[in-house]
């Protein structure tokens, strides 16, 4: 559950994922008392067969928008035009149909002045079939009319996000960027000027745009969003080296702007910039301004109240709000919470959850009216109805352990079932591997944990170096270092567990996905820690990936490996792939078949070069997958799966009439 929104009369919407509709997302609106509303409290707002995604950068996010007269405009992921469910339910289409799904739109807003829709459009060509390097990304404006006219407002480099319009529907902010960047190395944010005059003449180069931030040609600015009553530009920049928020005042028309909350904490979600409609601050109705940030030691979430000034001081009073007391919640345990959305009301929607309590939209009425802050929050929807018996959940400590630079953190889950044994051996350990790479964890609920802890397994989820929400310094660690600080942060957690008597140093497994999937066979290949391992549409062949991928992410590897294909190299040393004869320990793969960041031939040549080596292993292509599994009976089975590879791997029995044997080459 995420993306929450409100509109003009209060009313508030989200995005729910439906592993159990084929893995489709839906928008839903909160009405508790309506005949149609669900166990959820929410009713859909598009028909059964939407599916409302969006595939620009292929990671999506920022799929719907909320139109002011009413109703509903979101991308549809078949197709990917955008259309408009209005106010009486009525379907009206506003993207024409292109037969080869010529273009892709996200992260739009309507524009309050000219009642467009102003958004991201990712152009694939007259056939949808161009190469990374002829795919057009430029900020447009939609008509809502249905006629699909469209406007280029923004144009000429490489990728743009968050186009958001000022209230006054003069101008337009947007972050944009060139290759080889990703949006958490350098970027820049930039204002056009939307009056009549200047949209007659349809200057949308991109150069000719006033540049607030990001001059410094190693600055992440990111997040921007205009104060609906001042009119204040805010965004974020990690100049000071944490992701802080900034501020320009009205009337200025450069920047850079002021810091209004200069402290060495990451605000901006946990992976700022890997998908479109991320906001990690919102202006409340009072004109108060709410963000929300990681407490690192704690695995909790805190939330920081200020004032909007209007006088251009950086002297800001901030408000640092106790953590919220998440009804349902178990006393002591951590918890974690994001996407903020206000109600006109004063109140605050949430999405929140905590390791026992499955993700949840919530309100929180602490800021009303001098409410208090320790007030408990209300569950509008949950994710799950599903009640955890007592003893099953593993409560997760955040720990620190010493790595090859410095120190590095992660989440350790002990093995927790209520016929488990106090005195029993050391128990075989997970360590589980993030994506991105430079994405992170939470001690939020996890239930992919939970399926491991509560079968004997201890886990340890590592934020290795390079990982979102300790500073850049700590994210920057992985420059040009990937396929080694990442893989020797992971075994110094492994190692520094069995020094502490809390893993058996003979069973310990290792996962990930994506990035993670490529650490785990990294760390396979390279070291001599772990005893077995499951990839989950992981990268084997480096080389492979540079030349094969789609455009986000086709020069992303210029920052963690080299210049490519200069230092070709250099890939093919960091490539698992080609290190097969260090590989002694067996490995499990597991891919989706329609995967266009990470190809399945990632995973078939790993699983060919493996049946070579006589390694047992196995490969399980999943049918109709992208990259990551959103179908309810392939997350069974890939958890399912993974576990009775180990059990075969370490020698135990497997209980549960879920888990179905599966052939295991070279076992």
């Amino acid at each position: 559950m995420g993306s929450l929104k409100t509109n003009n009369e209060g009313s508030l919407f989200w995005i729910e994922g439906r592993s159990k509709e084929g893995g489709r997302q839906v928008v839903c609106k909160y009405q508790p008392d309506h005949a149609e509303s669900t166990e959820r409290g929410g009713v859909d707002q598009v028909d059964k067969n939407a599916n409302v995604r969006t595939r620009v950068h292929e990671y999506g996010g920022g799929a719907y928008t909320l139109h002011p007269d009413g109703g509903v405009v979101y991308s549809d992921f078949a197709s990917q035009r955008l259309f408009w469910i209005n106010k009486d339910g009525v379907r009206v289409a506003l993207t024409p149909e292109t037969p080869d799904g010529q273009y892709r739109f996200a992260d739009g807003v309507v524009d309050p002045v000219s009642k467009t829709l102003v958004c991201v459009r990712e152009d694939h060509g007259p056939k949808g079939d161009a190469a990374p390097t002829e795919v057009v990304n430029e900020v447009v404006s939609v008509s809502l009319d249905g006629y699909g006219t469209m406007t280029v407002l923004a144009t000429g480099r490489d990728f743009y996000q968050a186009p958001r319009v000022s209230p006054s529907g003069q101008q337009l902010a947007y972050i944009t960027w060139d290759h080889p960047s990703m949006p958490w190395d350098t970027t820049e944010l930039r204002v056009a000027d939307l009056s009549s005059s200047t949209t007659a003449s349809n200057n949308s180069d991109t150069s000719s745009h006033v540049l607030v931030d990001g001059m410094d040609a190693d600055t992440s600015v990111l997040q921007p969003a205009w104060h609906p009553g001042t009119g204040s530009l805010y965004y974020i920049s990690d100049a000071s080296g944490y992701h802080n928020l900034y501020r320009l005042s009205p009337g200025e028309t450069s920047g850079p702007g002021v810091s209004v909350l200069p402290k060495e904490i990451d605000f901006g979600g946990s992976a700022p910039g890997w998908v479109f409609g991320q906001q990690g601050y919102a202006f409340l109705a009072d004109g108060r301004v709410a963000a929300h940030y990681p407490d690192r030691s704690t695995g909790e979430t805190a939330l920081v109240v200020f004032e909007e000034d209007t006088t251009g001081s950086s002297d800001i009073p901030a408000v640092v709000a106790s953590s919220l007391q998440i009804m349902g919640r178990k006393d002591g345990l951590p918890h974690s919470f994001a996407g903020l959305a206000p109600s006109p009301d004063g109140s605050l929607y949430l999405v929140g959850g905590g390791p026992d309590v499955p993700s949840g939209v919530y309100r929180w009425d602490g800021l009303v009216g001098g409410g208090s802050s320790k007030s408990d929050a209300e569950l509008l929807a949950c994710s799950s109805n599903a009640q955890i018996p007592d003893g099953f959940v593993s409560v997760p400590k955040p720990v620190e352990f010493p790595s090859p630079l410095g120190t590095s953190f992660g989440f350790y889950y002990p093995p927790t079932h209520p016929t488990a044994s106090s005195d029993e051996e050391a128990p075989p350990l997970l360590v589980q591997v993030h994506g991105g790479p430079t994405a992170c964890t939470s001690a939020s609920f996890n239930p992919g944990i939970q399926f491991f802890t509560s079968r004997g397994f201890a886990v340890l989820d590592v934020d290795y170096g390079g990982s979102t929400g300790y500073g850049r310094a700590y994210r920057r660690r992985l420059r040009g270092n990937w396929g080694i600080v990442d893989i020797d942060d992971v075994c110094a957690g492994a190692n520094y567990l069995v020094d502490q008597k809390l893993a058996d140093p003979k069973r310990l497994a290792i996962d990930g996905g994506s990035a993670g999937g490529y650490t785990t066979l990294g760390a396979l290949a390279f070291r001599d820690v772990f005893t077995a391992g499951c990839s989950l549409y992981g990268v084997a062949d480096c080389s492979a990936l540079a030349a094969d991928t789609h455009k986000f992410e086709s020069r992303y590897l210029d920052g963690l490996i080299g210049a490519w294909p200069e230092e070709k190299e250099l890939y093919d040393k960091r490539a698992p792939i080609n290190s097969i004869d260090t590989l002694s320990c067996p490995i499990l793969l597991l891919q989706g078949d329609e995967d266009k960041i990470v190809p399945p031939n990632q995973a078939e040549s790993m699983h060919a070069a493996l049946l070579k080596k006589k390694i047992p292993t196995a490969l399980k292509m999943y049918k109709g997958e992208q990259h990551g599994f959103r179908k309810a009976e392939n997350i069974e089975d890939s958890l399912n799966s993974e576990m009775y590879f180990y059990s075969r791997v370490f020698g135990f029995t497997c209980a549960g009439d879920d888990i179905k044997p599966f052939p295991i080459d070279n076992m």
